[in-house]
């Protein structure tokens, strides 16, 4: 718990937000109410283990800061994440009403782990967000993202029986998830491929018969479990032109789903969609 003031505000608060969410209380000495909230906001600091920062406000020798915030009356609380007031209640609120409005603020030891295995995939640190990964899963099995982020790890290590475990042990939830389905659609790729012929048995038999569809779906699976998507679609859209009907639309229906895959490839998507328009219509 600190005290600031109109010159220390943006440290103390602005800057700190960013690291740690900040409970910002204004108070004064003459305050009944404020003598209630004051020592249950500095437990709760204690008791949190720093997962927020308390910081109090005199309203009385910072009549700029009440100025700015617009405040009628006394104790108010004010919510910093990121450098903005999220959230903010006013009077001297019970113990079960402040919990749970930290707790809205704060994020759970397993979402922070998550947060730290985001930022290590994002620079390529795979070993170390694995770490994380594991952190987070064992914090709180029920954390969907930690989970699907820790099977597409798998599926990049070439292991879907591994992502096969996390992706299974999803809840009903998991679906809101934003990479829910190229998840699941990588790992069924995934799984097919590990049980097809090699590569250049595959490739030689269409070379052999350019017409063995089989062998250019079998192709198509495996690039798509490798993300490689220019040439999952070059095999798909060559079965659809020559048998539109091959295993009830399969072809077609694989390259839409590839489109979601390759999303982050916009002008390959346009590009093939505009070549299966071409075949349909």
């Amino acid at each position: 718990m600190i005290d600031t003031s109109l010159s220390s505000f943006e440290r103390d608060v602005i800057d700190a937000s960013m690291e740690v969410p900040v409970l910002l209380d204004f108070w004064a000495p003459w305050c009944e109410p404020c003598k209630m909230l004051g020592p249950l906001l500095e437990r709760l600091e204690r008791e949190y283990g720093g997962r927020f920062r308390l910081v109090n406000v005199n309203s009385d020798t910072n009549p700029e800061l009440v100025t700015s915030f617009d405040l009628k009356s006394v104790p108010h609380s004010v919510a910093f994440v990121d450098g903005n007031a999220v959230a903010q209640f006013a009077g001297a609120q019970p113990e079960a009403f402040v919990r749970a409005f930290l707790d809205r603020l704060i994020p759970n030891p397993s979402a922070i782990e998550h947060r730290a295995a985001r930022e290590a995939l994002a620079i390529g640190h795979d070993d170390l967000a694995e770490g994380y990964l594991k952190n987070a899963i064992a914090l709180d099995p029920s954390n969907d993202g930690a989970r699907l982020d820790m099977a597409s790890l798998l599926l990049d290590r070439a292991d879907p029986r591994g992502a096969r475990l996390h992706y299974d042990t999803l809840s009903s939830n998991a679906v809101q998830q934003p990479n829910y389905g190229l998840i699941g659609a990588r790992l069924e790729a995934a799984e097919l491929a590990a049980a097809l012929p090699p590569e250049g048995l595959l490739a030689r038999r269409v070379r052999i018969d350019h017409n063995d569809l089989d062998a250019r779906m079998h192709l198509a699976d495996l690039h798509i479990a490798r993300l490689e998507f220019p040439e999952a679609l070059e095999q798909l859209l060559e079965i659809v032109r020559r048998d539109l009907h091959f295993r009830n639309d399969g072809a077609r229906l694989k390259m839409l789903t590839v489109f979601e895959m390759a999303a982050g490839d916009p002008d390959l998507v346009t590009d093939y969609r505009s070549k299966l328009s071409s075949l349909l219509f």
